[in-house]
């Protein structure tokens, strides 16, 4: 049966009918990326992976995986694999991250608006987050629809930003949080350049490209860089544009990181445990992959 799509927002969101994702065959497969064109955010329910089917799963849907996160700065995986970035509170021992401990100042970066993998090179295509454990209050994800808003800017600040590159470093957006860095660990973090409007192939509409990381605009002077990365930020994470994805545990969220922007929503992290697992493709021609 041919999956269907519902959409959740005026704009961008679907919601995809019910399939087992780590048994969709090459056919299915080919449905969810057209989908990805089409909604730019797509969500599956009752996904019951385990660390290796998902990222089986995420290398048969999309390719290579970004494995050079900023955790990885910090201290080694828990999982043992970088590619498998560890979107939750808890430590190695289980146990609810203390409010002092380094990786979770770190990870309070995720509240600003972001785009994953923005600082490498080449950046990131899909993020797929998996809901292992909630908590029971809300602990949102939030999207922005980067074309939409790339397509109601007038027509004179299309000209101004059409070629203009932006440098984009995690470290940066660490810092502006008042994140330290020990000796060392920020020169491994090096940062990328990109476009600040994509012209992602295959997909007609252009979409900005935006996010936290984004921390100068090249040759341009940096006042006036970060006042216009400000204001196209605010332009493009208006309410209108934006949906709120409520998890469930077994939810796989599939985002195109070129089209959207998204942060988390803040909880009682001290008192409720969540975890989530993230896998990040990498933008990059696909190989044939058998299903």
């Amino acid at each position: 049966m041919a999956l269907k799509f519902t959409q959740l927002h005026p704009f961008f969101v679907g919601e995809a009918s019910e399939i087992d994702l780590r048994t969709a065959d090459a056919a299915a497969l080919e449905q969810i990326r057209r989908g990805m064109d089409q909604y730019g955010v797509l969500v599956f329910r009752n996904q019951s992976f385990t660390d290796d089917e998902q990222l089986a799963f995420a290398e048969r849907f999309d390719g290579t995986l970004h494995a050079k996160t900023s955790t990885a700065v910090l201290e080694k995986n828990r999982f043992g694999n970088e590619a498998l970035s560890d979107i939750s509170n808890v430590g190695k021992d289980g146990e609810l991250l203390a409010a002092s401990d380094r990786r979770r100042m770190s990870s309070l970066a995720n509240r600003l608006w972001h785009t994953d993998a923005s600082f490498v090179d080449p950046a990131g295509r899909y993020s797929m987050l998996s809901a292992r454990v909630v908590p029971p209050v809300h602990a949102d994800t939030e999207f922005a629809d980067m074309r939409t808003a790339y397509d109601e800017l007038d027509d004179e600040t299309k000209a101004v930003i059409e070629d203009l590159r932006v440098h984009h470093s995690i470290a940066y957006s660490r810092e502006v949080l008042g994140f330290e860095f020990a000796p060392g660990e920020r020169e491994l973090l090096k940062g990328a350049v990109h476009p600040l409007v994509r012209k992602i192939p295959g997909i007609e509409r252009r979409s900005l490209y935006l996010a936290s990381h984004a921390q100068h605009i090249v040759d341009w002077p940096v006042p006036e860089a970060r006042l216009l990365l400000r204001d196209l930020t605010e332009h493009a994470t208006q309410p209108r544009f934006v949906y709120s994805h409520e998890w469930k545990v077994g939810d796989f969220v599939i985002w195109d990181n070129r089209t959207t922007m998204h942060r988390a929503t803040p909880f009682d992290d001290k008192k409720y445990r969540r975890e989530l697992r993230r896998t990040t493709t990498l933008d990059i021609d696909r190989l044939a992959v058998s299903a």
